[in-house]
């Protein structure tokens, strides 16, 4: 017969951004021990809102699954006496295991006989498991930030204040610090009851939509998208998609009310972004647009509760962004009383680094290191002069007074003060297109300049960070340098652009060392950046699904040429994919063993028996046609005409003796052994390649 167990854990105001992280994990850490407490479920269901976090296992076991093992004793030589009795040794074996004679059987075990036990653990109720497993379920949720309270030692990220537990209907008891576990949850903090008792499973959902709480996520989003789009879809409206905001909003309420509020006429004449970034970085209100994608002088937010007063609630909402936008309107007028370009002297009060010097210090290193990558890019004059006029700017708008109350508004306010400033429309867009990608998904820079000045802030960050010992440890990653370096992945991807990160590090270093007169050992910190660097490639890769040993092959400890490590990989994977190419493999590696003893010897043609001769005519003859395939990118072909050499190589080891005790002889085989690799590593190493 199966039950069903339902589990609520009762919180104060779980930070949004961590809900549905949590409760995942409750579902995922309940799996885990079930199965290994060899408990039998159907399925485990999940509610979550910012006061609760509930799982439902479904059709659960009434009882453990039995557990048969077998335990191995004391050999056959020493478990039995010369009568063939039962010694001393196994009478102690069969009281420690719990198990008689009859339990007893003979079998191998490294070439001797031994005795083993086969014993029956018969699985207890599920009534009885439960109590000892909840804690440990409830203790496995991971926080970034723990607290303790009412002076417990036990940390969470939010005190608990109730817990539900019951099996069917009935309730199961356990200890948990001292907090009261019965079948007794609590509705919506304002609205509904603090004493709501559940006396069945399948009431939960009901019972507390009748206190005002919706405890299904998915459901609470449906009311919250369809009750959004009615309201503006009366005023000729539009939500801009912003799935991440709506998440965020749907774990802020438990009884959701979405509302339509206006944005006074006067602040509308500030920059759309200006209006938008308060409205949805502080405040979590949805804006509205046109069909063209102009900023209406609406907002939508959601009430958590219902839709009493509602008048009210909205005018209370327009005159909280009100206050907001009067701020930023002000700040606005103020910031554009200076021209951009007046702001960067300012930038020598503010500290980068404390080891990095000042954002003016970084302005200067970011004006030469574009130069070097505009230089590598073979950018027009033009482009060069506009990446370091962007880079001069680059940072003015930090010292700005809007920027500095919006600080989400950094790059994309000094792209707007450019403009006002006279600034051409390359070097304004570039200020801003400095800080994209800014997050997995987010857009390119779309011009040259903003590309060259997002890869050098970019570059500059990790180059120095990573100099002064401030580098990603574990979770730890306070500067965001993964993103960053993923950022510069994904721009040369996507842009197809062909840079020497290895010099690049180089000069970013060197800039260091010349401007700030930073002290530490390049060599190491080269190698530790391009490690990381390389780290994040692999990533990259596996992530377009990538196999793990086609990057092995490809990547290697490279970091440069990066869009063509992805053709590659894409390429050779797609070559693999023929099948039959095991053989093919198997004899490039016996090439690629004895090719590592090469010791710099040319090779001599006079020395050729027929074999060697035929393995080099054939290297000769398909050279020149891989080198102009590899040109091209056409990887797998290249391959392909690799295979021609399969035969010649295979006759070659049949017929000929390399490591020969004639050195000259020896170091001439190796000679045509080291050419052929040569020849295979410009495409990839095959020897990582695992075949299946």
């Amino acid at each position: 017969m199966k039950s069903n167990y339902l589990l609520e854990i009762g919180v104060e105001e779980i930070p949004a951004r961590l809900v549905q992280d949590a409760v995942n994990q409750l579902k995922s850490n309940t799996e885990n021990i079930l199965k290994e407490k060899r408990i039998g479920f159907e399925n485990i269901k999940t509610y979550s809102t910012p006061r609760r976090l509930t799982i439902i296992i479904e059709n659960i076991n009434e009882e453990q699954d039995d557990l048969k093992e077998s335990s191995r004793g004391p050999s056959k030589k020493i478990a039995y006496d010369e009568e063939g009795n039962p010694s001393k040794a196994l009478e102690g074996f069969m009281r420690g295991q719990d198990v008689t004679i009859e339990d007893i059987v003979m079998e191998e075990y490294k070439g001797e006989e031994y005795v083993f036990a086969n014993i029956l653990k018969k699985g207890k109720p599920v009534k009885e498991i439960i109590p000892q497993i909840v804690p440990e379920m409830i203790k496995s949720i991971n926080f970034p930030k723990t607290m303790k309270w009412g002076g417990r030692d036990f940390k969470f990220i939010r005190p608990i204040r109730w817990i539900v537990s019951i099996l069917d209907g009935e309730i199961i008891p356990f200890d948990f610090e001292e907090i009261k576990v019965s079948n007794i949850t609590r509705g919506h903090r304002f609205l509904g009851s603090n004493n709501i008792e559940i006396n069945k499973i399948d009431e939960y959902e009901n019972k507390l939509k009748e206190n005002y709480v919706i405890a299904d996520p998915e459901k609470r989003m449906d009311i919250i998208k369809m009750g959004a789009e009615r309201l503006v879809r009366e005023r000729g409206g539009n939500l801009q998609k912003d799935e991440a905001l709506m998440d965020e909003i749907n774990n802020i309420v438990e009884y959701p009310t979405p509302i339509i509020g206006r944005i006074k006429k006067e602040y509308l004449e500030l920059p759309e972004q200006v209006i938008i970034t308060p409205m949805k970085e502080h405040l979590r209100y949805l804006p509205v647009f046109d069909d063209r994608g102009r900023l209406m002088p609406y907002f939508i937010t959601v009430r958590n509760g219902d839709s009493n007063h509602i008048e009210t609630v909205i005018k209370g909402n327009e005159k909280v962004l009100g206050a907001r936008l009067e701020d930023a309107k002000f700040f606005y007028e103020e910031d554009k009383s200076k021209k951009l370009e007046e702001y960067v002297d300012d930038l020598k009060n503010i500290i980068f680094q404390e080891k990095l010097g000042t954002v003016y210090d970084k302005v200067l290193r970011l004006q030469e290191l574009g130069e070097e990558i505009s230089s590598h890019m073979e950018v027009g004059e033009e482009t060069e002069n506009n990446v370091k006029r962007a880079a001069y700017l680059s940072k003015a708008d930090l010292v700005t007074k809007l920027v500095n109350e919006f600080s989400e508004l950094q790059g994309v306010m000094g792209s707007k003060y450019a403009k006002l400033s006279g600034e051409n429309e390359i070097v304004s867009l570039a200020i801003e297109e400095q800080y994209l990608p800014r997050y997995s998904g987010d857009k390119i820079p779309t011009t040259t300049s903003g590309l060259v000045l997002s890869i050098t802030d970019k570059l500059d960050n990790i180059c120095g960070l990573f100099a002064v010992g401030i580098k990603p440890t574990g979770s730890q990653d306070p500067f965001a340098l993964r993103r960053q370096a993923l950022a510069i992945i994904n721009i040369l991807i996507e842009k197809r652009l062909n840079l020497n990160l290895s010099e690049l590090i180089e000069t970013s270093l060197y800039i260091y060392v010349e401007k700030n007169g930073l002290a530490f050992d390049s060599n190491k910190v080269k190698e530790e950046i391009s490690e990381f660097i390389n780290i994040r490639i692999n990533n990259v890769l596996k992530e377009k699904g990538i196999r793990y040993d086609v990057i092995d092959a490809v990547v290697g400890k490279k970091i440069n040429n990066i869009p063509d490590l992805l053709i590659k990989s894409e390429k050779i994977t797609k070559w693999l994919e023929k099948g039959e190419v095991e053989d093919v493999i198997e004899s490039f590696n016996r090439i690629s063993n004895l090719a590592s003893k090469y010791i710099g010897q040319d090779v001599d043609e006079d020395l050729f028996n027929e074999y060697e001769s035929k393995l080099y005519n054939s290297y000769k003859n398909i050279k020149e046609i891989v080198d102009e395939l590899v040109r091209e990118k056409d990887y797998d072909k290249a391959l392909e005409e690799l295979v021609a050499l399969v035969g010649p190589i295979d006759e070659f080891f049949e017929n000929v003796m390399v490591m020969v005790e004639d050195e000259n002889l020896k170091n001439n085989r190796l000679s045509i052994l080291k050419k052929i690799d040569k020849l295979t590593l410009e495409i990839c190493d095959l020897s990582k390649i695992v075949i299946k």
